[in-house]
C-alpha cells in the first residue's frame, strides 16, 4: 500500500533509535498550554532530559508546582531559561513574542535554534528581534501531540539551515507526523489540523448524538463515532487513497449510506467545513495583533 510517509524513526518503545536531540539543552518559554503538552511529551518520550530541559510561566507559583511535578527547573525569567540553550521555543501568545524575543535577545548565540508555536507570527519578525543569522522556525503543532498523535506544521526562516530543520522535525515527529511548508501557508496549517480538532470534536458529537436519537446509549454511541472517526482517519493515512475513493467504497447501490450523503448535501455541510477552515485561517493572520 502507497500510506502517507510518516518517516518513522522510532523502536517499539516509541523512543528514537538515534537522536541529534541527545545532550541538547531544550529551553520551553510559556509552558501553558501546548508549550506545557509539548514539554511533557519531549520528557516522557525521553527526547530531551530532565536535566537539560526549562521551562517558564508567568506565575511563580505554577513555576514551583510544575517544577515539582516534572522534575525540571521552571522559572518566570525568560532570559535566565534561555540562557545556554541550545534550541529555545517560543510558546506564549503571538501578541508578546515579540517582547519575549527581545527579553532574550542577549542570550541567544549564533547556533541557538529558535521554534516559535505562536499562531500569526512570521519567521521574518522574530528574525528582526532576534541576534543576526540566529536560526528560526516556524512550527504549528495541535493539542492531540498530548497522546501522540499530533499534527505539526513547520516552516524555515531564512537563517535555518536543513539541518536545524532536520532538529525540529524530530523533536514534533515525536508527538506525531510533520509536514514542512512554505511559510505562506502556515496560516492555513493552523486553521486546518491546529483549529481542526475542535471541529472535528463538533462533527464527533453531532454523530453521537444522533446514535443517542436512534437508541443507543451515550455511552456506546461515542465509542462508536470516536472509533469510526478514528478508522475513517487511519483509511486515509494507511492506503493513501483519496476520501472520496473511500467513500465511494462504504456507498452501496441503493444502501442506506447514500441516503445519509444525501441529507449531508442537503444540509451543506461540505461547504460549511470549508468555510469554517477558510474564516479560521482569516482570523489566523490577525492574532499577533491582537491587544
Amino acid at each position: 500500500m502507497r500510506g502517507i510517509d510518516a518517516r518513522t524513526r522510532f523502536i517499539n518503545n516509541g523512543y528514537p533509535m538515534s537522536s541529534k536531540l541527545k545532550d541538547k539543552r531544550v529551553a520551553i518559554l510559556g509552558a501553558g498550554k501546548i508549550g506545557g503538552i509539548l514539554l511533557r511529551a519531549f520528557l516522557q518520550k525521553g527526547l530531551v532530559s530532565p536535566k537539560h530541559a526549562r521551562a517558564t510561566v508567568k506565575h511563580p507559583e505554577r513555576a514551583k508546582e510544575l517544577s515539582k511535578a516534572l522534575d525540571i527547573a521552571v522559572t518566570t525569567d525568560n532570559r535566565a531559561a534561555a540562557a545556554g540553550a541550545d534550541i529555545v521555543i517560543i510558546a506564549v501568545k503571538p501578541v508578546v513574542v515579540t517582547e519575549v524575543a527581545q527579553e532574550i535577545h542577549g542570550e541567544l548565540g549564533p547556533k541557538t535554534l529558535v521554534i516559535s508555536v505562536a499562531a500569526s507570527v512570521p519567521t521574518s519578525l522574530l528574525e528582526q528581534k532576534l541576534p543576526p543569522n540566529v536560526p528560526v522556525i516556524r512550527a504549528m503543532p495541535n493539542t492531540p501531540c498530548a497522546i501522540g498523535c499530533g499534527m505539526t506544521g513547520l516552516a524555515k526562516g531564512t537563517h535555518a539551515t536543513p539541518a536545524d530543520l532536520e532538529l525540529a522535525r524530530e523533536l514534533f515527529e515525536s508527538v506525531g507526523k510533520v509536514a514542512v511548508v512554505d511559510e505562506k501557508l502556515m496560516d492555513a496549517v493552523t486553521a486546518l489540523s491546529a483549529s481542526g480538532p475542535a471541529f472535528i470534536y463538533v462533527i464527533l458529537e453531532s454523530l453521537a448524538e444522533a446514535g443517542v436519537k436512534t437508541g443507543l446509549s451515550r455511552e456506546t454511541a461515542t465509542l462508536l463515532a470516536a472509533q469510526t472517526m478514528s478508522g475513517a482517519a487511519q483509511m486515509v493515512l494507511v492506503t493513501g487513497d483519496h476520501p472520496a475513493l473511500l467513500k465511494d467504497g462504504v456507498t452501496t447501490p441503493a444502501g442506506c449510506t447514500i441516503d445519509g450523503l444525501m441529507e449531508l448535501e442537503d444540509g451543506k455541510v461540505r461547504v460549511t467545513l470549508i468555510k469554517a477552515v477558510v474564516k479560521a485561517a482569516q482570523r489566523a493572520r490577525e492574532l499577533m495583533f491582537d491587544k
